[in-house]
C-alpha cells in the first residue's frame, strides 16, 4: 500500500498530468484492470472486433495500408477473427524505413517522432502518436500494481536511452521530483558511477526499480563483492526490460534486493507486449497487442512452439504497426495462468535471433551455449561473445583478480567444441565492455545468419 504522498500522485497529480496532455490513461488503466479477468474466449472476441475496427480505420487514413490492402484484395469490414491477419503481408523494419511518409495516417493526432536504439543494427525511425502512448503507459501502470507498487511510491530507473536521458530539461526534473521518480544513466557502468548509484539508491530506498536487467544486476553484484546491503531498504520489487533476463541475473538481484524480480517484454518500436505477474507468467497486453508466432517461411505457429514474434499493435492508428516482425523468438503459452487472469501467456522468451549462433556444420544454437562456458570460469569478470562469421568468433573479456592465463585457452576449447575444430576463437582482454548505443548490454552477438552469410 502507497503511503499518503503517493496515493495522492496516483490518485490526484498523475491524472491531472495526463488529462492536461489530454490522455485518457486513467481511463484505459481502469478498463485494462476490470478485462484481465475476463475469460480467454472474451478477450479473443474482444480482440477480433477491436482489429476490425482498428484495420477500417487503417484502411481509410494510412496511404501504405490502403494501397496494400487493394493489392490484396482485402476488406477489414468482412474480418471476422483474428486469424484473418493472416491475409496480410508483415511488415519489417526496410518497409518502415522505404514507406516513413505513407505509412502515416493523414489525420494522425500528436505524432512525435521515435526511433530504436540500434543494438541490432542501424536504428529504425518511427513515429508514435498519443493513442499509442496512451495505452502503452495504461498498460505498464496496471503491470505495476499487481505487484502492490504505484505511480508515486518512491522509483529509481537505471536506464541508458539517449531519448530519455537527452529529455532531462528543468521541467522533467521538477515532474520526476513530484512523482519521486530518479533516473540514473546506465551508458557507463565504471566502480566510481556504480557507486554513485548504490548511493543514491540507499539513500532514496525505494518501493521499485526499473531498468536493465545487466545495468542492475551489475550493481548488485558490485555491492556483493563490497559488502553493502541493499536487503534492507524496503525493495519491494525490481522490473527489469528490453534485454533478455538471464537466471543467474534474476537470481542475483533477488537475493541483493530481497525482492521479486519481475520481468517486461516490449520495445520501443513494438510497445509494451508482456508483463509478468506475481504468479510468474509473462502475460500478453491483449487488449492492445495481438502476437503472432511464425517459422522461417512466414507460417503461423501454434502455442507451444518456438518462432519470431510477430506484433499487430490496435492503439496505432496513427502510425499503424500491422504484423510486424520484431526479430524476437519466442513461444505462446498453452495454458492458462494461475493467477486467474484470461490474458494470454508467453511461455518464452529465448531472446532476438541474432542471440542465436550458427555453429561450423549449420547447428543453430542459443547464445546461452557458449555463455555457460565463460560463467564456468571465475577468474572472467564480464564478457561479450560476437560471432563474426562462420570461421571467426571474437569473445571480449574483462578480467578479475583470480583470471589465469590458461583460462584463454580454456575458453577458446570450449567454444571450439560447440561451434567447431576449425573455428578461430579470438580472445581479447579488455578493460570495460561496451554498451550498445542504447546503454543495453547483450552477451551474444551474432552477425551470421542461418544460411551463414554475415550481415552487413
Amino acid at each position: 500500500m502507497s503511503d499518503l504522498y503517493g496515493r495522492f500522485v496516483s490518485r490526484v497529480l498523475f491524472p491531472l498530468q495526463e488529462r492536461l496532455k489530454k490522455h485518457a490513461t486513467v481511463r484505459v488503466r481502469r478498463e485494462m484492470e476490470a478485462s484481465q479477468w475476463w475469460s480467454r474466449e472474451r478477450i479473443e472476441d474482444f480482440q477480433a472486433e477491436r482489429l476490425k475496427a482498428f484495420l477500417m480505420d487503417v484502411s481509410r487514413h494510412s496511404p501504405y495500408y490502403r494501397q496494400v490492402f487493394q493489392d490484396r484484395g482485402f476488406n477489414p469490414a468482412s474480418l471476422t477473427s483474428i486469424a484473418d491477419l493472416q491475409k496480410l503481408p508483415f511488415l519489417t523494419k526496410a518497409l518502415i524505413k522505404a514507406h516513413s511518409d505513407s505509412l502515416r495516417a493523414d489525420n494522425a493526432v500528436g505524432l512525435s517522432r521515435f526511433n530504436t536504439g540500434g543494438s541490432s543494427g542501424e536504428p529504425l525511425i518511427f513515429f508514435i502518436g498519443t493513442e499509442r502512448v496512451t495505452h502503452d503507459v495504461a498498460a505498464k501502470w496496471r503491470a505495476t500494481r499487481w505487484w502492490d507498487v504505484d505511480i508515486g511510491d518512491r522509483e529509481v530507473v537505471i536506464w541508458g536511452s539517449p531519448i530519455e536521458l537527452g529529455t532531462q530539461d528543468r521541467v522533467r526534473l521538477i515532474r520526476d521530483t513530484l512523482m519521486r521518480t530518479r533516473l540514473l544513466p546506465a551508458f557507463e557502468m565504471s566502480d566510481l558511477k556504480v557507486e554513485g548509484f548504490i548511493d543514491t539508491i540507499i539513500r532514496m530506498r525505494p518501493a521499485m526499480l526499473f531498468g536493465y536487467p545487466s545495468a542492475i544486476s551489475h550493481i548488485a553484484g558490485y555491492a556483493e563483492r563490497k559488502g553493502i546491503r541493499l536487503d534492507n531498504l524496503g525493495v519491494k520489487v525490481v522490473f527489469v526490460t528490453s534485454e533478455r533476463l538471464y537466471d543467474h541475473q534474476r537470481e542475483l538481484i533477488s537475493r541483493l534486493f530481497a525482492c521479486p524480480v519481475a520481468n517486461g517484454y516490449g520495445g520501443r518500436d513494438a510497445g509494451f507486449i508482456a508483463h509478468q505477474c506475481p504468479s510468474g507468467s509473462m502475460h500478453v497486453t491483449a487488449e492492445d497487442i495481438v502476437v503472432e508466432i511464425i517459422d522461417s517461411e512466414g507460417r503461423v505457429l501454434p502455442a507451444g512452439e518456438a518462432g519470431e514474434i510477430v506484433v499487430t499493435h490496435m492503439a496505432t492508428r496513427d502510425y499503424p504497426f500491422v504484423r510486424y516482425r520484431t526479430g524476437d523468438v519466442g513461444v505462446l503459452g498453452r495454458q492458462a495462468c494461475a493467477c486467474g487472469r484470461g490474458l494470454p501467456v508467453l511461455s518464452e522468451i529465448q531472446g532476438r535471433s541474432t542471440d542465436f549462433l550458427i555453429a561450423a556444420d549449420g547447428t543453430v544454437m542459443h547464445g546461452l551455449a557458449l555463455i555457460y562456458v565463460l560463467r564456468d570460469i571465475a577468474g572472467v569478470a564480464s564478457f561479450k561473445i560476437v560471432q563474426e562469421s562462420l570461421g571467426l568468433t571474437t569473445v571480449y573479456v574483462v578480467p578479475g583478480p583470480a583470471f589465469l592465463a590458461e583460462d584463454v585457452d580454456r575458453i577458446q576449447a570450449g567454444l571450439k567444441r560447440r561451434l567447431g575444430e576449425q573455428v578461430v576463437i579470438d580472445v581479447r582482454l579488455v578493460d570495460m565492455l561496451p554498451a550498445e548505443a542504447s546503454g543495453k548490454f547483450r552477451y551474444v552477438v551474432s552477425r551470421v545468419t542461418a544460411g551463414g552469410v554475415v550481415k552487413g
